[in-house]
């Protein structure tokens, strides 16, 4: 398949937008109509000595092997490839010395010289979909993609068969032993002869020859050693891994953009399971791919969601290899076991690839959760009945159970997730003063009581980053009392209600990501608590759900860095309809959030045309009751609001959205 097969540019691409990569800093063009390579080392690429070992010049077909191998590995992940090749010459790595700093008489690599800065991250979304629907894929199939995208590239292509460009390309292809962080490519100055006969754009190669002067990133790699690579490669290299330098003529400009189309393409738009199943309209899901690259990039989508897309992308990628290497590697009629764990990986990757369909599809995107459901069982109530109250404390006093009656069974645990894996239904963990983290509060399934002990604010318990997951119930019934949770780096809402009901009571919830999250048929109960800081709305109501809102703040939400200003209507509460939510309201304050106070999404105009009218006018009014259409409404949507206070939301206190 062209993804599989292609050669991917490697980390530090300048221009290379796929999220799982690190973009490299953009280094300005110099100025003057023309300047030679010798003249730009004042904007040059910093180059710098490095402790390294050669790898020993293999075989062309071993090489090539290898090098394939890399193409298809991020960098992070490279360093595990070929473990066996390793072994089988570890002794012989073990006597590979390291690269030294250049003698006098020898020559010392000149620091790169600035390549083309592309335009594609400055375009537009509206560009990008026109670039890419209109001009280069012009409304063909998925299997024709790889064909319209060599004709593009093409067609570029003849602007100038000979040009100055840096060859970036995984150190592994150079060197057996370098620390990663210190080497994160190897660049070379070569001179471009492009001939491409290949019929993907992705598997383009061209011939390149070292440019003078001999220029790297690397200051003492032997220009020999390069000499020797390029003669195993047959001076042919893959010509996605080549950029152009500035201080050539407009022509070399549009083919630096013509190479960084095809790399997003690649990076980002295509998918390996695009050519196998038909697709009525390509462009229109190209389009869908633009959208949700863009909204990434913008903060539409939340960092956290979107740090979350782009594991699953990178994962997909990863295993599609592993797959891809062990189907390779098995030499004969495959055994049971060779079959079965074949059809694993296969499903595995199945799984994922759905996953990412729903990333593309705008309507799940919006409306639908992406966080894993609880797969826990319940454990229920102990066997022999009696409940126990947990305490979590580095050291237990006397005065921490004194109010306990003198039956009440106890333990002692030094760290919250301890005591959460200890509880059954009915049990209570008592938290005492201090800061805690615990990942077992993202798999609550029993009917369990967690309140903290003295002030709220010194109750404090902070997420674990690395995890999709903070808060996630589906219990019968669950109570978080006292507590103040910190969201960092999460991806999923602060709270999430998958099913049944939780109450949340005198607590804190500041958030990072998206708020309390209910989801269709579960119920949420919070009184006197604050709800901050959310990139979406403080309270997301999923269809079918229901929540009780008492004597609340929740204000500062809806932080989307989003310059759509028509997509920022979240803000307090959102309730999203059919069927609706059942939600009732009182002694709220609702206050400061970048959308709107309370926003109820609905999905056609199939509401009265003034409700809008009445539900705005109505919490202008402080939620009058005696207003027969206010009444009517409400009736209509499961809202009962009283005595709540919206004031000072930046787009305004009610309003019905379509989406």
């Amino acid at each position: 398949m062209a993804s599989g097969a292609r050669a991917s540019a490697p980390e530090d691409s300048v221009q290379t937008v796929s999220p799982g990569r690190r973009s490299e800093k953009r280094v300005s063009a110099p100025t003057g109509d023309s300047v030679l390579v010798g003249t730009l080392k004042s904007a040059a690429s910093p180059v710098r000595s490095v402790a390294a070992s050669p790898r020993p010049v293999k075989g062309k077909a071993g090489r090539e092997a290898a090098r394939r191998r890399l193409q298809l590995l991020p960098a992070a992940q490279a360093e595990g490839y070929g473990e066996g090749e390793e072994e089988q010459e570890e002794d012989e790595e073990e006597e590979e010395p390291l690269l030294s700093v250049p003698e006098e008489d020898e020559e010392e690599a000149q620091p790169l010289p600035p390549v083309c800065v592309s335009p594609m991250r400055g375009m537009w979304r509206d560009e990008k979909v026109a670039l890419y629907c209109d001009e280069v894929l012009q409304g063909c199939k998925a299997e024709d993609a790889d064909e319209a995208m060599s004709k593009y590239l093409s067609e570029k292509l003849k602007l100038k068969d000979k040009w100055l460009g840096v060859w970036k390309t995984n150190p592994e292809l150079f060197f057996v032993k370098y620390e990663e962080a210190s080497i994160p490519f190897v660049g070379i100055l070569v001179e471009v002869t492009c001939k491409p006969h290949q019929s993907s754009s992705s598997c383009f190669k061209v011939t390149v020859s070292v440019a003078e002067p001999f220029s790297s990133n690397i200051a003492n790699i032997p220009r020999d050693l390069v000499n020797e690579i390029l003669e195993e490669l047959e001076h042919s290299v893959p010509l996605l891994e080549v950029y152009p330098v500035e201080g050539q003529d407009s022509d070399i400009h549009d083919i630096a953009l013509a190479l960084e189309v095809v790399r997003f393409f690649y990076d980002f738009l295509w998918r390996d399971w695009d050519d196998e199943e038909s697709c009525e309209n390509y462009t229109a899901l190209i389009e869908e791919r633009i959208n949700l690259w863009c909204d990434i990039q913008d903060g539409t989508i939340p960092g956290p969601i979107a740090q979350r897309f782009k594991k699953t992308l990178e994962k997909y990628k990863n295993k599609r290899v592993e797959l891809i290497e062990y189907q390779s590697n098995i030499k004969e009629d495959p055994s049971a076991a060779e079959a079965v764990e074949c059809w694993k990986k296969y499903y595995e990757i199945v799984m994922l690839c759905g996953l990412l369909k729903m990333w593309e599809d705008l309507r799940l995107r919006v409306h639908g959760p992406f966080f894993p459901r609880i797969l826990r069982r319940r454990k229920g109530k102990r066997d022999f009945g009696k409940t126990i109250t947990h305490i979590v404390a580095k050291v237990m006093t006397t005065d921490m159970v004194k109010d306990l009656s003198s039956d009440t069974l106890l333990q002692q645990h030094n760290d919250l997730d301890l005591a959460l894996d200890s509880c059954y239904s009915g049990d209570t963990v008592v938290i005492f003063p201090g800061e805690y983290q615990a990942v077992n509060l993202a798999l609550l399934t029993d009917d369990i009581i967690i309140k903290g002990v003295g002030k709220r604010e010194e109750i404090i318990i902070t997420s674990e980053p690395s995890h999709d997951s903070f808060v996630v119930s589906k219990a019968d019934n669950v109570k978080l009392m006292h507590l103040s949770l910190i969201q960092q780096g999460t991806v999923d809402g602060i709270v999430v209600v998958e099913s049944g009901h939780m109450t949340l009571e005198n607590c804190i919830l500041k958030c990072e990501g998206t708020g309390v999250c209910v989801l269709t048929g579960a119920a949420l109960t919070i009184t006197d608590s604050e709800i901050t800081g959310a990139q979406g709305a403080g309270v997301e109501l999923y269809p079918g759900s229901i929540a009780i809102l008492e004597r609340n703040e929740i204000h500062h939400c809806n932080n989307l860095r989003t310059s759509d200003n028509s997509k920022s209507t979240l803000g307090g509460v959102n309730m999203k309809v059919l069927p609706a939510p059942k939600l009732k309201m009182t002694n709220n304050h609702i206050y400061n959030n970048n959308g709107y106070g309370v926003s109820i999404l609905q999905p056609t105009e199939q509401f009265f045309i003034v409700a809008e009218e009445a539900l705005n006018k109505g919490a202008a009014s402080g939620d009058k009751k005696d207003d027969s259409m206010l009444s009517r409404v409400m009736q209509n949507l499961n809202l009962e609001m009283n005595n709540n206070k919206i004031e000072a939301n930046l787009k305004g206190d009610i309003r019905i959205v379509t989406s």
